[in-house]
C-alpha cells in the first residue's frame, strides 16, 4: 500500500535559498542534527554557487532544504534536511526528488552523499530512494566525547 502525502504540494512554496533564509536553516539543522553545519558552512556554500534549495509551507515556515555541489559529471548532495514536525510525510522523499532533478538539470550522471551508519533512519530512506553504499570515509563525522564516526559513502545513478 502505497503511503499517501498529508501535505498539499500546490501550498508549498520552493525556491532558491537566499541569505535570508540563513536563520530558519540554521534553526532546523541544529534541531535536527547531533553535530550541525554552521551558519557559516551555509553562507559560504551560497557564496560558492552551490544549488541550494528551501521548502516552506504556506505561513513560510521552513519546511527543509538541500544543497548540490555539481562536481563534472557527478552531483554532490552536501546536506538535506526535514524540520523535526515535517517529518514521517514524504517531504524527504520530496526533497531527494528535487536535487536528483537539479542534479540531472545540471547534466550530472549520477549523485553521491556521506551519511552516518547511526542515521539509520536516513540510510533507509536513501536505500529506498535507490542509493548504494560504495564506500566508507574513516573517522569523517565529529561524534559524542571528541570522536569520530565514519561516514557511509552512497551513489544514485541518475
Amino acid at each position: 500500500m502505497t503511503r499517501q502525502p498529508t501535505w498539499d504540494l500546490a501550498r508549498l512554496v520552493y525556491e532558491p535559498m537566499r541569505p535570508a533564509d540563513l536563520d530558519d536553516v540554521v534553526a532546523v539543522e541544529h534541531d535536527v542534527y547531533p553535530h550541525p553545519w554552521t551558519r557559516t558552512n551555509f553562507a559560504d556554500s551560497l557564496k560558492n554557487g552551490y544549488h541550494a534549495w528551501v521548502l516552506r509551507d504556506p505561513l513560510r515556515e521552513l519546511i527543509g532544504y538541500f544543497l548540490v555541489m555539481a562536481v563534472v559529471d557527478e552531483a554532490h548532495l552536501l546536506n538535506v534536511a526535514v524540520a523535526a514536525r515535517w517529518q514521517g510525510k514524504g517531504l524527504g522523499r520530496f526533497l531527494l526528488n528535487q536535487s536528483a532533478a537539479c542534479a540531472r538539470g545540471l547534466g550530472m550522471e549520477s549523485m553521491l552523499l556521506e551519511v552516518r551508519p547511526s542515521n539509520v533512519r536516513a540510510l533507509d530512506i536513501y536505500r529506498r530512494y535507490g542509493f548504494a553504499e560504495i564506500g566508507r570515509r574513516k573517522g569523517y563525522y565529529p561524534a559524542a566525547d571528541g570522536k569520530r564516526e565514519d561516514a557511509i559513502v552512497m551513489r544514485i545513478v541518475l
